[in-house]
Parts: C-alpha cells; structure tokens; sequence
C-alpha cells in the first residue's frame, strides 16, 4: 500500500486482543475500516502487502477485505470469518467480486456507511468471542433492609472464588455502593457516572477492563457524586456488554421498577427475591414481587432468618413463597457476626461454613447444572434449600 494512512499511526501495545485483519489498497475505505474498529474497541492488523502471509490469513479472527483488493486473494483459500466490504454500491452486485467472495468464503459483501452497525458488531464478536451469554442472576430485597447488597455482593464472590468469570453490577444507586461493601471504594476504575451516555454497542473487554478489581471480580458501582440516575439506553448497552463476555453476571437492583431497572431485568435469567421471615416483610414483598414479574418471568424467593425477639416464630420459608406467589429458591438462614463482620470489612460470604456461603455454593452448583433456559441456562436453575440441605422442586415442596 501506498501513502501514509491511519494505520501508519497505530502502535499495538501488546494487550489488546488480537483484532481483524484489514486488507485493502483503498485509503480511504482503510481509514473507514479503522473508525469502524475502534468503535468496536480494538486495534486491527493491516496487511500491507497482497496477498497477505499466510500465517496472517489463517489466524485472524475476522478478515474484513476490501472490494478492491478481492480479486487478488485467489492463492489464501477459503477460510471462515470474512467479510468483504466496498465503498461504492455497485460492488455489493458487481459478479467479479460476488464470485471471488465465494471463492475465499467470505460470509458477506457489504457497502459502507450502510453496513456499519453490521460490520461494527460483526468485529467486536469476533474478537471478544462468540460464547453462550453470561448466567445473570438480579438480586431485589423484599423490604427495606433485608440484605440484597449482601446477597448479591456474596453471589458474586463465591463465584469469583471457584475461577468463574464474574461481573457485579450495583444497579442500586441509593444503595451506598457495592464498592464500599466490598472495601474498594479508593480503588482505581470507573463508575456508573462513566457509562452514563453509553448507547448502542460497548465493548465487553474494555468495559471489564475499565471497572475497578476486587477480589477477583469486576465491580461497577457508583461512585460518591450528586449523579443517582442512569438513562435506561445505557443500562441497556452496558449489561449486554457484560453479558457478552459470559461467565457470572450478578445485578442488585432496588425494589421499584423503572426505565432503568425494567432494562436490567429484561436482561437477568433469574432473579431472586430476599423476603425476612416476618409478616411485615411478606406483604411488602408481595408489592415488589409485581413489579418484578411484570418484567422478568423467573423470579424466586430466598426466605431469611433475621435477629431479634421472637425470631424463631415468622412464617416458614414455604409459607413465604405461597403468601409471595413464587418458587422458593431456599432458605438462608440467620448468620450471627454478619453484621460485625462487614463493618470490620471482612467479605461478604467470607465464612465458608457460614448459611451465606454454603447458601450461595450451593446455589451455583444447580445454577450451572443446568440447561436451557433464557441466557444458556439459567432458566433451568434448580431450587436449593442451602439451609437444609435439600434439593426443592419449583413449586417448593422437597422432592
């Protein structure tokens, strides 16, 4: 290739993922396949020479041809993932270039501006990789106080714990921060406030990437500003972004259901409804439980113990779900110290023998055996008395 392009200007630092590869003569298309690129949050590889080696051919993620430069590929072979695209309409139906895409294996002939959504998405799946959707599991307090952040936050680093993939998502901006609850409020990364004007396609990677560490899990919190709201667009393009990336997605959401939450819930499998075992509670969470449902089909009761006088004389965990209206998901037990625990900073779910943890090992080990449902297997999530020990059908009754 001639003259001096954008390409020229791109320095690969080594850890980004492997891109496409772009092969054309035409500059200016060039440059348009860059834009494209970066909108999809990668940096590509330019074959600077035709045909391109070999090894460059074969190993790419996606090969995006120019139109021009299609008629002098007849030596790579064909391969799968490659598109060839044009700038001028008539190449989409001009027969030389339609024969030479069937020659390689291209999977489709487009022209640019009017393939750009395609060809923008089509990159970023071939470079994040094309997986089943992450298992995303929403987390809804059935009154004020019940433990939700807690649930959540422990959902999450149990499955942090056993290598999974996991994502945690504070959708609860007056919930006071899952960061805080997890003793990261100082760490480095962004915060909800960053995504605000996120629209459209965001990159799984770069999204993960961007989010502050903590225990070996990625966290998007909100940070300590006025800002408490978030357009529904983004909560939409930033949890299909992290959906994509699979593995474990666990959302906190709060107890009333708007734009926002209502987009959060259309992309959660299951979700899970914390109800104390007390009356108060139970019609409270009867309330929440609509609003819920209205969006989301799966939801589940968690029936919790709580402290207190009298403690021991609420309503079971199966007369919860029946005075709910939904599955029992199981019971989780009052845990002595829970309390003492977080404020000295220990982690949710951090006592291994403890009802929390054994409650949400419990719950992971049915969740990822089994199949179907919504998001690759969530909707098959099998109902666990981690409490007890036994296994629940849906309804709640032993089986």
């Amino acid at each position: 290739m001639s003259g001096s392009s954008t390409s020229d200007q791109l320095v690969r630092s080594g850890e980004e993922r492997d891109g496409p590869l772009l092969i054309t003569e035409d500059e200016e298309l060039l440059d348009d396949l860059l834009r494209l690129c970066a909108a999809a949050g990668t940096l590509p590889h330019v074959a600077h020479r035709l045909p391109p080696r070999k090894e460059e051919w074969e190993s790419a993620p996606l090969v995006v041809v120019g139109a021009d430069a299609a008629g002098r590929l007849s030596a790579t072979g064909r391969r799968a993932g490659v598109v060839i695209a044009g700038r001028d309409a008539d190449h989409a139906d001009d027969v030389a270039v339609l024969r030479q895409a069937v020659a390689i294996g291209a999977e489709r002939v487009l022209t640019l501006p009017d393939g750009e959504r395609w060809l923008v998405d089509r990159i970023a799946d071939a470079v994040e990789g094309a997986g089943p959707p992450a298992l995303t599991v929403g987390v809804v307090g059935g009154r004020g106080g019940a433990g939700a952040s807690t649930l959540a936050a422990a959902l999450a680093v149990t499955a942090a714990r056993t290598g999974e993939r996991t994502l945690l998502v504070d959708g609860d901006p007056l919930g006071g921060g899952l960061d805080v609850l997890l003793g990261g409020e100082q760490e480095k990364g962004l915060r909800w406030p960053a995504f605000a004007e996120s629209r459209g396609r965001v990159a799984g990677g770069a999204l993960a990437e961007s989010l502050p560490r903590l225990h070996s899990l990625r966290v998007l919190s909100w940070d300590r500003g006025a800002e408490v709201a978030i357009p529904p667009p983004a909560m939409r393009a930033v949890l299909a972004a992290a959906r994509r990336r699979g593995g474990v997605v666990v959302v906190d959401l709060p107890r009333r259901v708007d734009g926002t939450v209502a987009e959060a819930l259309a992309q959660v499998d299951v979700g899970l409804l914390l109800v104390p075992a007390e009356l108060r509670a139970v019609a409270a969470a009867r309330r929440v439980a609509d609003g819920v449902r209205a969006v989301l089909r799966d939801v589940r009761v968690v029936a919790c113990g709580h402290p207190g006088p009298g403690c021991g004389g609420g309503p079971t965990a199966e007369e919860i779900a029946r005075l709910v209206g939904l599955p029992l998901a199981g019971e989780l037990p009052w845990e002595a110290g829970l309390s003492e625990d977080l404020a000295r900073g220990r982690v949710p779910g951090a006592r291994a023998r403890g009802p929390l943890a054994r409650f949400c090992a419990g719950f992971w080990g049915r969740a990822r055996g089994g199949g179907g449902g919504r998001g690759g297997g969530a909707g098959a999530v099998t109902a666990v008395d981690a409490g007890r020990g036994a296994e629940l059908g849906p309804g709640g009754a032993p089986e």
